[in-house]
């Protein structure tokens, strides 16, 4: 299973209490289950309003079942920014 690290900004950084950490993951679905078992609560709820960034791409409306991860890739986790 591909090792790849999570990458938290903003509010789910936050709600992580840490800024990035590795994960065995194949797909995105599968790197986000593990994350929201490692972060019950807060974590959880933030996710739902992100967007995604797979080794610099956007995950877009793709189901996260059909997103690869590559060994050694990055998952950005991207709340809503407010502002300008």
């Amino acid at each position: 299973m591909p090792k790849v690290t999570v990458r938290y900004w903003a509010a789910a950084k936050a709600a992580a209490g840490v800024a990035e950490e590795p994960y065995d993951a194949a797909t995105l679905a599968d790197a986000l289950a593990a994350v929201r078992e490692r972060h019950p609560g807060e974590l959880t709820r933030v996710l739902q309003r992100c967007s995604f960034l797979v080794d610099g791409h956007a995950a877009g409306a793709r189901a996260h079942e059909t997103v690869r991860l590559a060994e050694g890739g990055t998952v950005e986790v991207l709340p809503p920014f407010a502002g300008g």
